[in-house]
């Protein structure tokens, strides 16, 4: 059974859902189909997220799409409940609620809720292609995706054609990777002319890849586009050269400054694509370096300002990627931060915009961590290196470390698994795109040691995203 009103989204009552989506969630035994975080605290099930998408509040609907793709998919595989949510999603696209456009978390722009949800069913068809050779888990077993592809299809192409431009495209979009199932391929001579002419010329990025990439796998001729992305990239090349002063450079810039905006998901909250025009990353040079290791706490007895916790006095937290860290994932209250820790903060910092008094930051000290929001909801935890919770990745600890053994070794698994997604802030922290981690320096009296960020994608900016309290008193 279930129940009427989804937990955390009270304005969107699964009674509310369409028919047809409402036959596909009351069919489902969603108890026995689980998503990444099912079971944490806070962390809403499946048919609450599917209910959140359809809500009246704007705000409601871009967490509840938000959560389509943290929960849902995963680069290395689907889970349990990924496609039978895929054939929920499928069955809303055509209420006209679907028609509200609003800025979605992971793309530039605005855009109708129905073009984000297709968007969606695009990355699930992507992830659905692949196989153990490409990356997936072999432990996920794609078996339940790939058999909701026909009936994917024949709710998604009917929009292949949408008065809507960002509609059509994202449709075309979605239907080109589910054409991937064999048994739906003698379709393809049908779309292939609008895969060439649509996606092959649009402003993302991603989308002109799956146009490459559908066109080959179909047969078709595609040096004309891969010679294009090759100018592209050129271009671009150019415009970052070094030499401000170069004609080369000068036109390369205003070439791109007439292109469209690049409207592709940023790369760490969506799914890796290949590229047939561009070689495949070589291992980084050298030997891998040692793991890190956390500095001992400090001796027994000792209370001064700069005590370290020792190892069996730290807690031990995970985190998953853009979803959480510990008890916590991102888009919590702070109430529902309070609950999860047993903890009221003991300092909390706030902004003034008008006539709203918003949340900026709060300080729990048992637990050893800040907690930092944007628009009243958790986007950023920052550890704290002298008694925070321990944070292991691959087992290896992140918090309480000398930062260069952390940054050397988090460099080089990075640029091995996914290259191209560390940056540098302003302040010359390390930024890892591909895991929604930073880590900052944090003084431990005459010792520097790490001070682990994990980030919400819209966070990975640090000099903009991070308030002053963390800044100024780290």
């Amino acid at each position: 059974m279930i129940n009427e009103t989804a937990a955390g989204h009270p304005d969107a009552p699964t009674g509310l859902l369409p028919p047809a989506a409402r036959a596909e969630l009351a069919r489902t035994a969603w108890a026995e189909l689980p998503h990444r975080c099912s079971g944490r605290h806070g962390v809403p099930d499946t048919p609450d997220v599917l209910a959140g998408v359809l809500s009246a509040d704007p705000a409601h609907r871009v967490r509840a799409v938000g959560n389509l793709y943290r929960l849902l998919l995963d680069r290395d595989g689907l889970f349990p409940a990924t496609a039978p949510a895929a054939l929920v999603l499928a069955a809303l696209l055509d209420d006209p609620r679907t028609l509200a456009e609003d800025r979605w978390e992971r793309r530039p722009g605005r855009r109708p809720l129905r073009a984000e949800l297709l968007n969606w069913l695009a990355s699930f068809a992507d992830i659905a292609r692949r196989g153990v050779e490409d990356g997936i888990d072999s432990a996920r077993d794609p078996a339940a995706a790939r058999a909701a592809r026909p009936a994917l299809r024949a709710r998604v192409a009917v929009f292949c054609e949408d008065d809507d431009p960002r509609v059509r495209e994202a449709a075309l979009a979605a239907t080109a990777l589910l054409l991937a199932d064999p048994a739906l391929a003698p379709s393809a001579p049908r779309y292939a002319p609008a895969v060439r002419a649509l996606l092959a010329t649009s402003p993302d990025s991603y989308h002109r890849w799956i146009a490459r990439e559908r066109l080959a796998a179909w047969g078709e001729d595609v040096a004309d586009l891969v010679a294009a992305e090759e100018g592209r990239r050129a271009a671009l090349a150019r415009a970052q050269a070094e030499d401000p002063f170069g004609e080369d450079q000068e036109r390369a810039v205003r070439w791109l400054a007439e292109q469209r905006e690049d409207t592709a998901a940023l790369e760490p909250a969506g799914l890796g694509h290949g590229d047939r025009t561009v070689p495949a990353p070589q291992d980084p040079p050298g030997p891998a370096p040692e793991p890190p290791v956390a500095v001992p706490g400090s001796m027994a007895g000792y209370r001064g300002p700069w005590r370290l916790a020792r190892a069996e006095e730290r807690a031990e937290w995970t985190f998953t990627p853009y979803v959480g860290v510990g008890p916590l994932h991102f888009g919590m209250t702070l109430d529902e931060i309070t609950t999860a820790l047993g903890e009221h903060p003991a300092a909390s910092s706030h902004t003034h915009d008008g006539t709203h008094r918003r949340l900026e930051s709060a300080d729990f000290t048992t637990s050893g961590i800040r907690a930092l929001f944007r628009d009243d909801r958790l986007g950023c935890v920052a550890v704290n290196a002298l008694g925070g919770p321990q944070v292991r990745l691959d087992g290896a600890p992140l918090t309480g470390c000398a930062p260069s053994r952390v940054e050397d070794w988090l460099v080089h698994r990075t640029e091995r698994t996914r290259p191209g997604s560390l940056r540098y802030s302003p302040a010359g922290d390390p930024v890892f795109a591909g895991l929604g981690l930073a880590i900052r320096g944090q003084r431990a009296g005459d010792l520097v040691l790490t001070r682990p960020l994990f980030l919400h994608h819209d966070w990975l900016d640090l000099w903009h995203a991070l308030p002053a309290a963390e800044w100024n008193h780290p």
